[in-house]
């Protein structure tokens, strides 16, 4: 019996995958859970196993494919039967690939610069390596991908813009009509030529120029643009503010951070964040939706995607169900997820599912900032950096100074389904609730 290993369904939103490296080859007896093959997408890498125990038969996609969910993979005989020796060679990678005459060791280099070159088609024993004990780094496979600059021909006087035909009575706008539905569609290359259709405005050639240094798009980059051009045109961003006072949280979390760090979980104002958001959310359910065709949905699950920074850019995974934990087991979630993120152990289900997120500033960030709507969501939540200011408390019926921990909040929401009263409300709910501190701890 011969089963076909498909590619399978990797993440909300994730279309397709790239087969990044063959891990068994035609005619190998393999064990059911065997690792067959690993899987690049925007978001993370995975392995796949085997449903079943055999021989490989036939392997069906060559390193560097990219396939679309349900793509054919390989064939796996459950017989058994198929003689091993006689089985040929898997088939050779593409010419963007690395070489198959690639020696089986390749040169030292982290398994994020590993990725990096096979997203950009460099072969690691062609590069010479600037890192310790001459590692190869990212710049410089980034160097290595990157086209020597070459002197620019002097670029021909552009045509006069034809002037556009007048727009009969109640038509729409070429500029909008159509143009979410080919961002969706297309993605941003295809929304650049529309715009190149209907707009006078041309962005100058690049002429190049010594010292430039020109650094191609990866996968993930490419992907991550067209996610956030696509967010930006598809919805209406709308972004309020407000401030938070967090001393009274502050007082909690020093009241109880020594008792969770024996417990081996990091007590952040991350954690509080969170819980507050997950609390808000339960309270103003508007923001925890999605937009469909011609409606919209208010999920029931809150689960709180957390953007985490690694070596090759941000990710966001999920806590799931958020809003059913404590403070203490956000915390855990948290850490246990941000570690998996920075180590590359991270499963597609671990980003799949998100119903709203939130963007921190990490350890060098700054006043605040509006964030882009992370689709299908209708809102994100940013947070900004923690910093003691002088604020004015009541004390005994009397005004007075004192020097707080202040933290400036924006959340961007998407103004088709969410108006303001609404945001607003969950904004100074979540604000209510960290300067209160209303925690289960």
């Amino acid at each position: 019996m011969a089963t076909i290993v498909s590619v399978p369904t990797l993440g909300e939103s994730v279309v397709e995958g790239t087969v990044g490296k063959w891990l068994v080859k035609e005619g190998q007896r393999i064990e059911r859970e065997q690792g067959l093959v690993e899987i690049l997408t925007d978001k993370t890498d995975s392995e796949i196993p085997s449903p079943v125990a055999g021989v490989v038969v036939k392997i069906l996609a060559a390193e560097g494919a990219t396939l679309p969910i349900g793509g054919k993979l390989c064939e796996i005989d459950e017989s058994g039967t198929v003689a091993v020796a006689a089985a040929p060679a898997a088939p050779a990678p593409p010419a963007a690939a690395p070489s198959a005459a690639a020696p089986a060791e390749p040169p030292a280099a982290s398994p994020a610069t590993r990725k990096l070159a096979r997203e950009l088609g460099v072969e690691l024993t062609s590069v010479k390596g600037s890192g310790p004990h001459g590692t190869i780094t990212q710049d410089d496979v980034t160097r290595a991908a990157a086209p020597a600059p070459a002197a620019a021909p002097a670029a021909p006087p552009a045509p006069p813009a034809p002037k556009p035909a007048p727009m009969p009575a109640g038509a729409v706008s070429p500029s909008t009509a159509g143009f979410v539905g080919a961002v969706a569609s297309s993605g941003l290359h295809e929304v650049m030529r529309v715009l190149g259709g209907t707009s006078s405005f041309k962005v100058p050639p690049y002429v190049p120029a010594a010292g430039d240094k020109v650094v191609p798009f990866s996968r993930r980059r490419r992907i991550i643009a067209d996610h956030m051009a696509y967010s930006k045109l598809s919805a209406p961003h709308v972004v309020t503010f407000a401030e938070c006072d967090l001393h009274k949280t502050s007082l909690l979390r020093d009241q109880h951070k020594d008792a969770f760090k024996k417990e081996g979980v990091g007590l952040t104002f991350l954690a509080f964040v969170t819980a507050a958001v997950a609390k808000a959310l339960r309270e103003n359910p508007g923001l925890n939706a999605r937009v469909l065709e011609d409606a919209y949905v208010i999920l029931k699950d809150i689960n709180l995607g957390i953007a985490v920074e690694t070596e090759e850019g941000l990710v966001v995974p999920v806590i799931r169900r958020a809003d059913e934990l404590t403070v203490k087991g956000i915390a855990r979630a948290i850490d246990e997820i941000a570690n998996r993120a920075r180590t590359g152990d991270l499963t597609p289900d671990d980003l799949a599912g998100k119903t709203f997120s939130i963007s921190n500033p990490g350890k060098k960030g700054n006043l605040v900032g509006g964030a882009i709507i992370s689709q299908p969501n209708v809102a994100i939540l940013r947070i900004g950096e923690i910093k003691k200011r002088v604020v004015v408390v009541e004390r005994d019926g009397e005004d007075t100074m004192a020097i707080h921990p202040v933290m400036y909040m924006a959340l961007s929401y998407d103004h088709r389904i969410v108006d303001g009263v609404l945001a607003n409300s969950f904004l100074f709910r979540v604000n209510e609730i960290l300067s209160t501190a209303q925690f289960d701890l």
